[in-house]
């Protein structure tokens, strides 16, 4: 517990933007260029045209002008992009099922982070397992960003671990949000009353490991160890604290699967006020 050596996951050249230009995905383009331009970030907007749409099934020149469409609603995000000084690019995709198009783009694009917007004031519908979001969390190679409406970029940031090896890319993470936002980092481990005795006397040295590599990346960070069930205390101690954005890993010491990827990252995401990113461990 004592190894300060964390996932090398962390990086953020590469940030893919899937927007559909609707006020859902408002927040996300505005965290997405702010993002991008505080990490020398190159951003590319992403726009899909789904395939058996009342147009899209008529003709290939109904296809082809749904995508000119969709290029053109896009540019909007360009220009903002590059008044902020970032690298934008823009494509549209089609396909028949979002998720797949949104984890095919990652891929083909080698993507650090995809920034998505959030429906409803329920977020993502509880995450039902069909649900597109849950989905690209579930399958894409790197870290998804779950960003509501009304949100703007950040001034202090949360980092919830557990110790798993998915916890230490969250910390790895927030180190390099920190640094680029030049924000402080607040660690937080819950002592959940579930878990075995031995487990819960293990979350002090799981916060203080945490600490310990951040401020030797010279990141300002607070350790936190509270005691309760892990989303509500995640959520809780998020507000009291004023900070801004969320970060978890993909899945604790569990071993819940890809899809499925936690209840404690459902709930937090649907309960949260401010983005909340979800990182992948190696």
């Amino acid at each position: 517990m004592n190894d300060l050596e964390m996932s090398p996951i962390g990086r953020m050249k590469h940030i893919l933007l899937p927007t559909d230009g609707s006020e859902f995905s408002a927040g996300a383009e505005r965290v997405a260029i702010a993002m991008a331009a505080k990490a020398g970030s190159k951003l590319e907007a992403l726009r899909i045209v789904l395939q058996g749409t009342d147009l899209g099934h008529l003709a290939p020149e109904a296809d082809k002008k749904l995508a000119e469409e969709a290029l053109a609603q896009l540019e909007s995000v360009k220009e903002r992009a590059v008044a902020a000084g970032v690298d934008c690019t823009l494509s549209v995709r089609t396909g028949n099922d979002p998720y797949t198009v949104i984890v095919d783009a990652s891929r083909d694009t080698q993507t650090d982070m995809i920034v998505m917007g959030r429906r409803g004031r329920r977020g993502l519908a509880r995450l039902m397992l069909g649900d597109a979001t849950a989905k690209v969390m579930g399958y894409a190679p790197c870290a998804v960003m779950v960003v509501p409406e009304a949100s703007e970029m950040w001034g202090r940031v949360l980092v919830s671990t557990d110790g798993s090896r998915s916890s230490d890319a969250a910390v790895v993470m927030a180190s390099r949000i920190a640094k680029c936002c030049d924000v402080a980092v607040d660690v937080l481990s819950v002592k959940v009353p579930s878990h075995s005795e031995r487990r819960q006397a293990e979350t002090d040295s799981i916060v203080e490991r945490a600490v310990a590599y951040l401020r030797s990346e010279g990141v300002e960070a607070t350790a936190i160890v509270e005691g309760g069930v892990a989303d509500d205390v995640i959520l809780a101690v998020s507000e009291a604290r004023g900070d801004n954005l969320i970060i978890l890993g993909s899945h604790g010491r569990t071993g819940i699967g890809r899809v499925l990827f936690g209840s404690k990252a459902e709930r937090v995401i649907n309960g949260s006020k401010c983005p909340v990113l979800v990182a992948k461990g190696a």
